[in-house]
């Protein structure tokens, strides 16, 4: 007799996790709408949501300060748990998570260049900052994968070696531009950065993160199946036609690509990478 659940039961229960999964979902989404240093009754946060408080005092604080946050803090939060589920099936390590690859810390890094030289001061907080913190996460992977390469070939263990390498001197490199830089408004920008806020979101930074969750995932779940085929090993895969180390160094890539696109806009938020998956 096969001890494994039956299908119908497995259903039931995949389908009860998701709707609890979703109520929880939606009254954060609620109290993060109606909790602040303005509190607004939940009654009235629904009806701004719905249309029906067109003349509320409080819709441009739901519509246009808080909702735009909530959603970026979405679109991040699912994003780096889909990549943190492809990097631990990669690196076949439940430790793994986004920004073991250093990717985080080239993200950082090209941030706080960008805000301690004062580059672009009046696009920073939408146009500058993003596109350096996702210039130095191409860069940093670009070193992550030429090192990992270099010698014996691309193995897990050298792609994550490679990246926690990086990452320690990137850190220590962003670091030693916080010790020159002598304005304490830098300071103060560069490590509320650094720590990861959803403070600066509005609506036109929503779409870039939106597509690069959606289409991200989406080529991520063409790949499901091989991604099962590296969890019975490198050897079994290959012996099932599997070539693990192109496929390895295009995952990488594209979860790399996708972390530097996320991280660009809300910061290094660490943690749910690891945890959610």
């Amino acid at each position: 007799m096969s001890c494994r659940t039956p299908a119908p039961r497995r259903l039931l229960r995949y389908t009860l996790v998701l709707g609890v999964l979703a109520a929880l979902l939606a009254a954060a989404v609620l109290a993060a709408l109606a909790l602040g240093s303005v509190r607004i009754p939940p009654g009235q946060v629904l009806s701004i949501l719905t249309g029906r408080a067109d003349a509320s005092p409080f819709r441009t604080i739901v519509l246009d300060v808080r909702l735009p946050r909530v959603l970026l803090g979405i679109v991040v939060g699912a994003g780096l748990a889909v990549i943190g589920t492809v990097l631990q099936a990669l690196v076949r390590n439940q430790l793994a998570d986004p920004f073991l690859l250093g990717v985080s810390s080239g993200a950082s890094t090209g941030a706080v260049l960008v805000i301690v030289l004062g580059i672009g001061a009046t696009l920073a907080t939408t146009v500058t900052i993003p596109a350096a913190a996702f210039a130095g996460a191409l860069l940093s992977l670009l070193l992550v994968y030429t090192l990992a390469r270099g010698g014996g070939g691309l193995t897990t263990n050298r792609l994550v070696l490679a990246g926690v390498a990086v990452s320690y001197v990137l850190s220590a490199l962003t670091s030693l531009i916080l010790v020159t830089s002598a304005r304490a408004d830098h300071l103060q920008e560069v490590l509320y950065w650094t720590l990861g806020g959803l403070g600066a979101a509005r609506w036109d930074m929503l779409a870039l993160p939106a597509a690069t969750l959606v289409v991200g995932t989406a080529v991520l779940l063409t790949l499901a199946r091989p991604l099962d085929l590296l969890l019975v090993g490198e050897e079994g895969a290959t012996v099932l036609g599997l070539d693990t180390a192109r496929f390895r160094a295009a995952v990488f890539v594209l979860a790399s690509l996708m972390t530097g696109a996320l991280v660009a806009y809300s910061g290094a938020i660490g943690f749910v990478g690891l945890m959610v998956p």
